[in-house]
């Protein structure tokens, strides 16, 4: 049994929240457990420098986290002036999973800006900054077909994200802070709905782990990512 009671391959409880924010076209308040992140896409009618010209739009993300986030406070990146390695890893990441799952030619001439805030971190805070930009993207999606700005809805196939790992030589899924601080292997894995994989992050921290171990791992992610989906499509009503 796990510190928080739960079986191996439990997620902690997860919910999401659409429209969390007035002002851009997409957001959602997306918690796994103890992790608390505000999701948000807000469209801008004009493209990067390196497409402009060629037929398609863009997506990309950044993330970040409140200083009170944390047990200790974290500093504000701009006190430091510049981003950690972390944070620019993350939001490629975030960017990525989201232009895998969108028709770029769909919304030409418009980027999407994502953006990941974390309020409260207790472990898995990219998996639910990418869960929950799927929520925030899809939403301000249908807000440009509904305005007629697109002329249809874009989205390819259904993205969302989990962590798994190994502790004491048992795999467990969605790991909370406790957990993903200790593991022996640490897993991010980001999925579509019709089961294929868009990235995977995996590091052993002490001893190497086999592919045997890496395929129960993929198929205990796509366990937990299966639900994660289900929620998705009760928040997003008749897109899915």
């Amino acid at each position: 049994m796990r510190s928080d009671s739960r079986e191996a391959d439990n997620l902690r409880p997860v919910a999401i929240q659409p429209g969390y924010l007035k002002y851009p076209e997409g957001s959602c308040l997306v918690e796994f457990g103890n992790t608390r992140v505000v999701c948000s896409a807000t469209v801008d009618e004009k493209v990067p420098p390196f497409l402009r010209g060629a037929g398609q739009g863009w997506i990309t993300a950044e993330y970040g986290m409140l200083p009170a986030s944390t047990q200790k406070r974290t500093i504000r990146e701009a006190s430091r002036g510049r981003q950690k390695g972390r944070t620019q890893e993350i939001q490629r990441l975030i960017g990525r999973s989201m232009r895998c799952a969108v028709d770029l030619g769909a919304i030409a001439d418009k980027t999407i800006w994502l953006d990941c805030d974390v309020i409260q971190a207790d472990g898995g805070t990219r998996t639910a900054s990418v869960t929950g930009a799927f929520v925030a993207l899809c939403l301000a999606l249908q807000h440009l077909k509904d305005a007629g700005l697109i002329n249809s809805f874009p989205v390819k196939s259904m993205v969302a994200a989990v962590s798994v790992g190994i502790l004491n030589q048992e795999k467990l899924l969605d790991l909370n802070y406790e957990e993903d601080s200790v593991a022996e292997v640490d897993m991010n894995l980001v999925m579509t709905n019709d089961g294929k994989l868009i990235e995977i992050q995996g590091t052993a921290e002490q001893e190497p782990f086999s592919k045997e171990d890496l395929d129960a791992l993929i198929a205990l992610a796509k366990h937990g990512i299966d639900q994660l989906f289900e929620l998705q499509r009760e928040v997003l009503p008749g897109l899915f």
